[in-house]
This record gives C-alpha cells, sequence and structure tokens, in this order.
C-alpha cells in the first residue's frame, strides 16, 4: 500500500464506524470521545514504533520510532492527567475502534515483513498516519472541542503531530 492509499484507508476509517450502517462524523464526536480516539491514536502509533524497534536495523527508522514513544507516550500522560483533574474519562467510540481494527490489520502486515521492505512500509505507514491524524485534529476536532484546557491541550499536541509528519517525509525521502 503506497502512501496515498495509506492516507485514503486512514481517512476513510476516521470517517466511516466499522460495522455501522450509518455513516458518523467524527465532528458529531463529544470532548470525552475525542479525548479517546486521541489517546488510541497515540498508543496505536507507540505500538507501530515498538514493532520498528523489534525489526528495523534502519537508524533513521529506530531514531523515528523512539521519538514517536516518547513524544505520544508524553502527550498521552498530559491527556490522562488533565482528564483526572477534571474528574473526566475518555469514552471509546466508533472511530477509536475502528482505528483498532486497522492497527490490528496492519501490524500483522508489518509483522511479516524485514529489512528495506519494512522500513519503507512502515515509513510510509507513518506519513499517511500522521497526515490523516493532523487533518481529522485540525479540522474536525480542535474546532470542536468545548473545553478551553482540552483544547489547548490538542493544539499543543497538534504542533508535535504536525512535526512528526516533517520527519516522517524525511524519513521517506531518506529510504528512496
Amino acid at each position: 500500500m503506497n502512501i496515498k492509499n495509506t492516507i485514503l484507508a486512514t481517512a476513510a476509517i476516521l470517517m466511516i464506524g466499522s460495522g455501522s450502517a450509518v455513516a458518523q462524523s467524527p465532528a458529531d464526536l463529544n470532548d470525552l470521545e475525542i479525548a479517546h480516539v486521541a489517546y488510541t491514536a497515540d498508543n496505536i502509533d507507540i505500538r507501530y514504533a515498538h514493532l520498528a524497534l523489534a525489526i528495523s536495523t534502519n537508524a533513521s527508522v529506530r531514531e523515528f520510532a523512539e521519538a514517536m514513544i516518547s513524544d505520544h507516550n508524553a502527550v498521552n500522560g498530559q491527556a490522562l492527567a488533565l482528564l483526572e483533574k477534571l474528574g473526566a474519562a475518555p469514552q471509546d467510540n466508533f472511530l477509536s475502534q475502528s482505528l483498532n481494527e486497522t492497527a490490528e490489520m496492519l501490524i500483522d502486515e508489518l509483522s511479516r515483513l524485514r529489512g528495506d521492505a519494512f522500513d519503507h512500509r512502515y515509513a510510509e505507514n507513518e506519513l499517511g498516519y500522521h497526515k490523516a491524524v493532523n487533518d481529522l485534529v485540525g479540522n474536525a476536532f480542535i474546532p470542536n472541542i468545548e473545553n478551553a484546557e482540552v483544547k489547548a491541550l490538542f493544539e499543543a499536541g497538534y504542533e508535535i503531530f504536525q512535526a512528526h509528519q516533517s520527519q516522517a517525509e524525511s524519513m521517506v525521502e531518506g529510504l528512496k
């Protein structure tokens, strides 16, 4: 699957809940559902990164994976601390569930690859994943978050994830 297909697949997942006869929109999610999607997306990328560290010997891939683990764990820690402060808990939803289902398929695919094939597929996925998530966060989530503290956290995270997208672009180019 190339970058374009990864973006299209992720966008489709982000727009339609799996197994749902009726399309649901990310813009319809409440703040606690949005928080769950973000937490889920971060954890998925952490899983991808751990897989990269287990399989890849490429220095740039490994460096990127280590940064994903560190940055996504930090953002998740901040999110959980804020939810605790607010006395709230993230709410599972169609989008979180769809992301998890798709991640399982991709992890199965990636785990069968080795060498350059793994590195290229991982890098392409990271670029597509960050593009799709950044689009979702910037265009659907941030404009619709009601709580000012939650919105501020998402805006800060959005800056980090845009940097990840740039790093993923560099990683893809470096592997060509």
